[in-house]
């Protein structure tokens, strides 16, 4: 069955939980994706490490993405959690790291998917290089998917956009533009024909 059709409305979100390693958490988060009827919700920051997928009792598929390493840090992790919709409807899915990773679905158009790429983009706090790789990873994925394919990015790209400048500089000390602007400049580059400002 596929999930995208010229009929039928269909929700995604995206959530950044700051962990789902507490007890209980991912019956917690499934229970507000069937609250919100979401068919697919991108969860940013997991903290879980290895890459797998996990069916729950409530017919949900978690797939998820994290440090691959043995001893690896509790720290970052996405993950994709599918309707029982979604999940008929999966063709395949990509773990790229504990930042990124990719499902693809079937549509009601022949030779045409529906890609959905959940990221957890790097904070100030990390160096240039570091976030660079992500970037450019990022911009690999999507470069990668077909495009006459509809590709859906989202997630905690820890960015802050706006159409002002900070008045008041002790108010906006945190706000990190450069990055905010960046990912706007990469957007227009995907997606050229709306209006970001």
């Amino acid at each position: 069955m596929p999930l995208l059709t010229t009929r039928a409305t269909i929700y995604l979100g995206t959530w950044n939980t700051r962990t789902m390693r507490e007890s209980g958490r991912i019956f917690q988060i499934a229970a507000q994706m069937r609250r919100y009827n979401l068919e697919v919700l991108g969860i940013s920051e997991t903290h879980w490490t290895q890459v797998g997928q996990q069916r729950l009792a409530s017919a949900e598929l978690l797939l998820y993405s994290g440090y691959d390493e043995e001893n690896a840090p509790h720290t970052q992790g996405v993950a994709l959690m599918l309707s029982k919709q979604a999940r008929n409807a999966l063709i395949g899915w990509e773990s790229h790291g504990p930042r990124i990773i990719k499902a693809s679905f079937k549509t009601k158009k022949e030779g045409i998917s529906m890609n959905v790429i959940q990221c957890y983009a790097p904070t100030n706090g990390y160096n240039e290089d570091t976030k660079n790789q992500f970037y450019y990873r990022l911009q690999s994925i999507v470069e990668n998917c077909p495009t006459k394919d509809l590709t859906i990015l989202m997630g905690d790209l820890n960015a802050k956009v706006g159409m002002a400048t900070p008045i008041m500089k002790t108010s906006w000390d945190d706000v990190d533009w450069e990055k905010g602007t960046k990912v706007v400049r990469d957007l227009q580059t995907y997606v050229p024909s709306i209006n970001w400002s």
